[in-house]
């Protein structure tokens, strides 16, 4: 099945990579002569979320925002540092976008553990959805891509997400970056959908009509 082409739109994901490209390649550059690989990396960026998810659970959200903060450039980092050693690969994509999910859910985890243990059963809710809405906007893009309709399109993206919730967590106000991410997260996965939706109106019309010219061309002859 043909669908339209269109350009892809750039994300502010892509701006921060391209703002910050120069600097990522020089520390990948350094961390390339010690040995260090993609992988380990990643990995890194992982555990160090797990780390401040614990932090936060127990109550001690600064520290716990100052480590995911910290950790929060190895998510680019490693597929520059990839890139650099020519070692990018399907597999290597795969595990670093497993491993974001894993990282970004300890931290709502983190927050779970915390609002069951001041009681506020209000903010669990406020959380889970927030969880939600970030799980739906990555499930949204994999899945319209496995199905040939790429989509990148959002205002709260990961890194969206990021910026949103680890202020909040370090200043203390983890409820005010909940409320954002609960609503603009599963904006975003709503807006998604609709593209998709959209993008696939337009190739099932597209298909009919190069039908309708293949008909025409046969009645002619």
């Amino acid at each position: 099945m043909s669908h339209p082409k269109e350009s892809v739109p750039i994300t502010f994901t892509d701006l921060l990579r391209g703002f910050f490209k120069s600097t990522l390649e020089t520390v990948a550059g350094f961390v390339n002569r010690l040995g260090v690989s993609p992988n380990m990396i990643t990995f890194a960026g992982l555990f160090g979320n797990l780390t401040a998810g614990i932090l936060i659970a127990t109550g001690r959200l600064f520290w716990g925002g100052l480590i995911a903060l910290i950790v929060g450039p190895l998510d680019a980092l490693d597929g520059v540092l990839a890139r650099l050693r020519n070692e990018s690969c399907e597999f290597g994509a795969f595990l670093d976008s497993v491993t974001d999910r894993y990282s970004e859910m300890a931290l709502f985890g983190g927050l779970l553990v915390f609002f069951s243990i001041s009681g506020e059963w209000h903010d669990l809710i406020l959380t889970f959805i927030a969880a939600i809405g970030s799980l739906m906007v990555s499930y949204t893009r994999a899945r319209s891509e496995s199905l040939g309709y790429p989509v990148k399109i959002g205002i709260l993206t990961r890194a969206e997400r990021y910026i949103v919730m680890i202020p909040g967590i370090i200043l203390g106000y983890p409820r005010v970056s909940l409320w954002i991410v609960a609503i603009l997260a599963n904006f975003t996965g709503l807006q998604r959908i609709l593209f998709v939706q959209s993008r696939m109106r337009e190739a099932k019309t597209n298909i009919l009509k190069e039908k309708g010219r293949g008909y025409t061309i046969l009645l002619l002859r």
